[in-house]
């Protein structure tokens, strides 16, 4: 499974951490705050990074699934540029709940003369004193790419097959979907919500995987796994669908219900 290991954190602990190591959480509305404590889980991605002569800058989305369904991001900026664009020797924690407030933040640090992104691309038009950023520089843009696969032939096609068994919702993916992964041939896991749900972890657990199968006449099929506690008794419930857009807002719909 590409689930990158992490020690599990609950949403407070992680709020927690975040808020205690920016600078700045005091600007963060108390509303704000008061609606992340309700936080069932949380996911966290790199968005962007920028390297320049010993400087880094690198902006975090967090995002928060709250009990009634609705998903929260802040924004952290992290670098190590100190007065005067001087570097730091420890890095600097910013929070934002809004990401043009972190954009705007992030090109702040820039150093003097270089291009921001207010600047244009192109030669013509270019803003005076605005110059492209030293050979040197490596930046980083964390956007949306084709994923490259890395399947694995692994008794797939059972693999599906029990993944299909085990959906306990009403409208799973029914039998034309259940013929073609008989023919798979190999399989890849990814997680793309929440932390994995352990057995006796005391709380809502919610996690969002994606099981995607490579058929034997080459084709690619995906099934969407919701992975939830939000049942009447706490029970792990496990239930699959075609697309991730289905998939998400069921996990939305599962969480509104507890709140």
């Amino acid at each position: 499974m590409s689930v990158p290991y992490e020690t599990p954190k609950t949403p407070e602990e992680h709020l927690e951490g975040l808020l205690g190591r920016a600078l700045n959480s005091f600007e963060l509305p108390d509303e704000t705050i008061a609606l992340l404590e309700s936080a069932l889980t949380f996911d966290s991605s790199l968005r962007s990074a920028h390297h320049s002569a010993g400087l880094h800058r690198e902006t975090h989305r967090h995002t928060f699934l709250l009990a009634d369904g609705q998903a929260l991001t802040l924004w952290e900026l992290r670098h190590n540029t100190g007065p005067g664009g001087k570097r730091s020797e420890e890095t600097v924690h910013e929070l934002y709940a809004d990401e043009e407030e972190a954009h705007i933040a992030a090109s702040r640090l820039l150093p003097s003369g270089t291009c921001g992104p207010e600047c244009p691309d192109s030669t013509e038009g270019r803003i005076p004193g605005c110059e492209p950023l030293a050979l040197d520089t490596v930046r980083l843009i964390v956007s949306p790419a084709p994923l490259q696969r890395s399947y694995a032939p692994d008794d797939s096609a059972d693999h599906a097959r029990r993944l299909l068994r085990r959906a306990e919702n009403a409208d799973r993916p029914g039998a034309d979907t259940a013929s073609l992964l008989r023919t798979a041939l190999a399989h890849q896991i990814t997680q793309a919500f929440g932390n994995p749900c352990r057995t006796g972890t005391a709380g809502l657990c919610f996690a969002l995987y994606e099981h995607a199968f490579l058929l034997a006449d080459g084709r690619e099929i995906s099934l969407w796994e919701v992975e939830h506690t939000a049942t009447p008794d706490g029970r792990h419930m496990c239930e699959v669908y075609v697309s991730e857009t289905t998939a998400r807002a069921a996990m939305e719909r599962r969480a509104s219900r507890t709140s």
